[in-house]
């Protein structure tokens, strides 16, 4: 048994996963000892600039040092710390990892869209309770990853769509305008129809799962959750019809108004209409009426495969 630390470095959180861990990959066996997430929101403009914001630096290295405690603490073994989008789309990514491997001892791997699928399709379904083959769909904050397979990933597709990138180049309004949203319906739709060939196999998934802070969030919503719940949110399936009164709700409201939601994380409700787009989009293009929501992501993908 080996006690392990991921972190994920992602476009719109930083998060930490502390768990011990038996065996490897698909065969490993995890048991969870903290997980925690903060908005550093590392995408900031890098949509538009490629380069990483020095406040979105600062934000990141300040939450690797609170981290970094909290790994010591558990003493543990083995960290590995990864980043996706927005730093894969920056420049100026360096400016960032050469600190960041200072706080945390270990270099951040910047993985590739095929990586972070294979990881996010890893952490997924360890746990499942439905049939299979999947079809998971990451939606992070600046790209959406979906992943086909049934016991392994067999096809996947990494698309340029995620709820901060939307939001930024898209939904400029407060509350968003209708033609906005139009605009970023189509958007979705548009990435989704070019990455349809490189799904190969996904007309056959029988169950469709949804991961990150999105997903996760339209879950404590339609549950009007005061507080977070891990039991309430893994493995709850959110209805397509439940997905779009989120949208109506949250897309007629300004962001000020958002934050008032129950089951909404405050510093999420800027972008959580784009990400709902996003969500929504997924499940009608690939014809699902529900998704099974998972809170195991790409961080247990990271856990598993770090010993």
């Amino acid at each position: 048994m080996t006690r392990v630390a991921a972190i994920d470095m992602g476009t719109n959180s930083t998060r930490l996963l502390i768990a011990e861990v038996t065996g490897h990959g698909a065969d490993a066996e995890s048991t969870i000892l903290d997980r925690r997430m903060r908005i550093t929101r590392l995408g900031q403009g890098v949509d538009a600039s490629r380069r990483l914001h020095p406040d979105a630096i600062g934000r990141n290295l300040a939450v690797l040092r609170e981290y970094e405690n909290v790994i010591s603490r558990f003493a543990v073994e083995r960290t590995r710390a990864a980043a996706t989008s927005a730093a894969r789309d920056a420049a100026n990514r360096g400016e960032l990892f050469g600190p960041a491997s200072e706080i945390l001892g270990v270099t951040p791997e910047l993985l590739s869209g095929e990586e972070e699928a294979q990881l996010s399709f890893l952490g997924a379904t360890r746990d499942i309770t439905e049939p299979g083959p999947y079809l998971v769909a990451d939606i992070g904050g600046g790209s959406t990853e979906i992943v086909f397979g049934a016991d392994a990933p067999e096809s996947f597709a990494s698309i340029n769509v995620g709820c901060v990138r939307l939001t930024e180049a898209l939904l400029r309004s407060d509350p968003p305008t209708a033609d906005e949203l139009i605009a970023a319906e189509i958007a979705v739709r548009d990435h989704l129809n070019g990455a349809e060939r490189d799904l190969t196999g996904a007309s056959s998934a029988r169950t469709l799962v949804g991961l990150a802070g999105t997903v996760t969030t339209m879950a404590a919503i339609r549950q009007r959750l005061g507080t977070y719940r891990r039991d309430a949110i893994h493995h709850f399936h959110l209805t397509r019809v439940a997905a779009e009164e989120i949208f109506r709700t949250l897309s007629t409201e300004s962001t000020d108004q958002r934050r008032s939601e129950p089951g909404l994380d405050p510093a999420r409700a800027d972008v959580i209409v784009g990400g709902v787009i996003v969500v929504l989009g997924v499940m009608k293009h690939f014809g699902f009426a529900e998704m099974q929501v998972s809170e195991s992501d790409i961080l247990d993908g990271l856990a598993l495969t770090a010993v």
